[in-house]
This record gives C-alpha cells, sequence and structure tokens, in this order.
C-alpha cells in the first residue's frame, strides 16, 4: 500500500505578530517567520502510518512552499514517513487552492502510483478546506472530507465522516482521496531515533519542470481568485472614566454605547 500525504508549513502561531502582507503583491511577506506542519495535516500523516504499518508499503510526503519548508518535511520523516517532496519554484508563487491542488496532484501523478492521498480537512492558516477535494478531481479519485474513523480490509476503506446531523459511513474502492478531522488519531510524536533516521531518508526538492504540468494552471496565472484587498485592522482603544451613582453610571454607559452605534 502506497499513501501520499499533502501537508502545508504554515506560520508558526508564536510569530503571528510578526506577520506582513505586501501591499503591492497582496501576498504574505514569509521571510523571517518560521513554518510548521498545519495541525490537521499531523492527523493525515498518522493515518497514513498506521495504514502502511499495518498493511505495509510506503508512506511519501508532499508539500509546495519555500525552501525553508525542508524542515518540515523532516519532522513528518522524523515522525515515520519514508520519503518527502518539496515542490519548491517561484514558477508555483501565488498559488491559490486550485493551482496548489493542480501543482500538488501533477507530483502525486508523476512520484505514483499511489493507493490513498490523505490530506487534513483545512490548513491552520487559510481554512478554506478545498484542496483535499480539488486533490480526488484533478486526479479522478472518489474523496472525502471530515473523516473521524478510518479502516481497511480487502482492498477497502471504511470510513466515517462528520455531518451537520451526526455522521455517515462510507465504504470506498481504491485509489481514494481523504480529508480528515483531528478526533481521527492522536498524532505520534517525533523522537531522537526518528530524528536522527529522518537524516538518512529521500527528501527530494522538485522545481519547475522536474514533473509534467501545464503553465495555465501553475501559479499565479493559474489562480482564478485572487484577493481584492487585504490590510491590517486598525486597533484603537478610548478609556472613559465615569463617576456618580450606579444608576447616572449607567445612562453614561447607554449614551456612550449609543455613541458608537451600538443598539439595543
Amino acid at each position: 500500500m502506497n499513501i501520499a500525504v499533502c501537508v502545508k508549513a504554515v506560520p508558526d502561531s508564536k510569530y503571528y505578530d510578526k506577520i506582513s502582507i505586501d501591499p503591492a503583491t497582496r501576498m504574505m511577506v514569509r521571510e523571517g517567520i518560521p513554518t510548521v506542519i498545519s495541525d490537521l495535516d499531523k492527523h493525515a500523516l498518522e493515518a497514513a502510518l498506521a495504514l502502511r504499518d499495518k498493511n505495509q508499503g510506503k508512506v511519501s510526503v508532499f508539500t509546495m512552499a519555500p525552501g525553508s519548508a525542508r524542515d518540515n518535511i523532516l519532522e513528518a520523516l522524523a515522525m515515520g514517513a519514508d520519503e518527502g517532496f518539496l515542490l519548491s519554484d517561484r514558477a508555483f508563487a501565488g498559488a491559490d487552492t486550485l493551482a496548489t491542488s493542480y501543482t500538488l496532484a501533477a507530483a502525486i501523478q508523476a512520484k505514483g502510483p499511489f493507493d490513498i492521498v490523505i490530506t487534513g480537512n483545512e490548513s491552520d492558516d487559510g481554512s478554506t478546506g478545498q484542496v483535499s477535494a480539488q486533490l480526488g478531481e484533478w486526479l479522478g479519485f472518489p474523496h472525502i472530507m471530515n473523516i473521524s474513523a478510518l479502516a481497511y480490509s480487502e482492498n477497502t476503506l471504511n470510513v466515517t465522516a462528520l455531518s451537520e446531523d451526526g455522521s455517515i459511513d462510507y465504504k470506498m474502492a481504491l485509489p481514494a482521496v481523504l480529508g480528515v478531522t483531528r478526533k481521527l488519531n492522536k498524532p505520534r510524536l517525533t523522537n531522537i531515533m526518528g530524528m536522527l533516521k529522518a537524516k538518512s531518508k529521500p527528501l527530494t526538492v522538485l522545481h519547475y519542470g522536474d514533473f509534467p504540468t501545464d503553465d495555465n494552471y501553475l501559479g499565479l496565472k493559474g489562480s482564478p481568485t485572487q484577493p481584492g484587498d487585504i490590510y491590517a485592522p486598525k486597533m484603537s482603544r478610548k478609556t472613559v472614566e465615569l463617576s456618580g451613582t450606579p444608576e447616572e453610571i449607567a445612562d453614561r454607559i447607554v449614551q456612550e454605547l449609543c455613541k458608537a452605534g451600538v443598539r439595543h
């Protein structure tokens, strides 16, 4: 059983206050901001490792990111993945979810075949929840998201997907694409032995031209959705000191709220 796991390198939440937006390109300025593996993608990786451990095979990790995401691939290898692919090139920059999923799917097709492709349901930063289903469409695989339980038997996946009204059980033939939730499992931690082994595992950087693609679907050119405007909200605070009887203070509070446009 060969499994591909797509992970996203997202800004470390400890550095959110350092993030800025380039007003000209309307893109996030990533320089100097450490990245981590998006939380749900660790659950996706754990699901893949558990399936491999029971059924043998190989787990391959894919991410599309700047070169600094090499450390994130190494973490995935330390968790137990067998090989990693870092898709990194200026031609891939500025991609929305459609262009991102296209590029990932093209790399997966080039390095496959894979029986299962697993992603987190959504990323910690964009939270669009689109890439998993888009991968399924590009690859032509059946796909299900919101997965909270997963088992494999006789070339069939038995999955439980969360819904607004509860949950739904499905049987899926392979190949398939899965988008998982944190209810599925508890990701294993890395340890010193895993980190040491990671350094000897294959980690390949894939640039533009290293696998077949159509330029019309890559990067900014291949992105049908563009942000209209991105800006940091301006915050201001004003302190008003009130005195008087409780009734007078209550009246003043109502007056101040009305001035601020609050209606009751």
